[in-house]
């Protein structure tokens, strides 16, 4: 059976190393906000492109913290993608902001720029772009949006960890980038993690008062913040991992153009490559009209697969009510229709070979 993911697998390879960082951290006794998450913040940073990086509790705090740190008007409109994982959307809820869904490009996923200008009105004050599955939006036309209407251009980052836009690293578009370091993802920490980069030292020094509760020196509360912090120990993981970052990237573009040149069943909806765009190809989403036939089919011949994600978030029950009937008929399609193939560092070009010969000799009515 070939697995869609094992993190046991992903992970052993550093066993020795975790062991190790956790034997020094049991001595220090130092549990929270000590020199593992500055370290990790200082290396993040560089390795990113950005002058500031704070080490948070998850991805969805990340997002919620940026937008907080802006002070926005109560009510204001925040454009988001509709095909986001849901974290997105509540994040703007939860800053007591107005969600905006935008349709994404059918062919990228991912926020669909022409979109964009239909649905600015004067309450909008922020736009948050995802780049989706790993592969990084069009950022050159988003700027362009942003700049001419003063905007602020926060990235979600959740899933695509050193993926470049014309050279340059996702998450250093906008005034801030906000990543997860969720276990699953191309750095995944051993449990939740998040961060925030950005190269606003004002920001840089609100944000990290806002996640330990408000408070800039100890004791002393500047802002009503929250407790989201980045923890000892997954930021001392995380610095191990970080080291590997580029190679399991590779790995994970290996297999994806083992996908990209071998599947040739015309059934099947392939993700694009576009120039001058590096995908870290976090997941590698296809489309097929009989979606849940296709996952049975390859289940049957020892291929594990996951739906990223099953169901629009404008179908959620959690959002009833907040988009006033309207339709997304873009994002009910790709999550109708998404499929994810195993495109894991446990996974082996032979591995990706055998997969792309099942999906070639798949047939709808089979």
């Amino acid at each position: 059976m070939i697995e869609y993911e094992n993190l046991n697998k992903v992970n052993s390879r550093f066993e020795e190393s975790f062991g190790e960082v956790f034997k020094e951290f049991i001595k220090k006794g130092r549990y929270i906000l000590d020199s593992e998450v500055e370290h990790f913040e200082n290396e993040f940073a560089k390795y990113c492109g950005s002058k500031f990086c704070i080490g948070v509790a998850s991805g969805l705090d990340a997002l919620y913290l940026s937008l907080i740190a802006l002070d926005l008007p109560k009510g204001s409109e925040v454009l988001v993608p509709s095909n986001t994982y849901i974290a997105t959307i509540f994040s703007i809820l939860q800053a007591g902001l107005k969600p905006v869904l935008v349709e994404p490009r059918i062919t990228t996923y991912n926020i669909d720029p022409h979109q964009i200008k239909r649905h600015l009105s004067s309450a909008t004050k922020a736009i948050i772009v995802v780049h989706l599955y790993g592969k990084p939006c069009e950022m050159d036309a988003i700027k362009a949006i942003t700049d001419l209407h003063d905007l602020h251009l926060i990235e979600d980052c959740a899933q695509a960890h050193g993926a470049t836009f014309q050279g340059k690293k996702v998450g250093t578009f906008g005034i801030m980038g906000a990543f997860s370091f969720y276990p699953t993802k191309n750095l995944g920490a051993l449990g939740d993690a998040g961060a925030i980069i950005t190269d606003n030292e004002e920001l840089a020094e609100k944000l990290r008062a806002l996640r330990n509760y408000g408070s800039d020196k100890k004791y002393y509360n500047k802002y009503t913040g929250i407790n989201s912090r980045l923890d000892e120990l997954q930021a001392a993981f995380l610095r191990i991992k970080l080291r590997h970052l580029d190679d399991l990237n590779s790995h994970k573009v290996s297999l994806a153009n083992i996908y990209l040149s071998t599947i040739s069943n015309k059934s099947i909806i392939l993700p694009i490559v576009q120039k001058n765009i590096a995908d870290v190809w976090h997941i590698f989403n296809i489309r097929h009209d009989k979606r849940d036939g296709l996952r049975q089919y390859l289940l049957a011949n020892g291929i594990k697969t996951e739906v990223h994600y099953p169901l629009a978030p404008h179908r959620q029950t959690a959002c009833n009510g907040l988009f006033g009937g309207l339709h997304f008929p873009i994002a009910d399609e790709i999550h109708r229709t998404t499929l994810s193939l195993p495109v894991s560092i446990i996974h082996t070009k032979r591995d990706a070979e055998y997969i792309a010969e099942a999906l070639n000799s798949y047939r709808s009515e089979g």
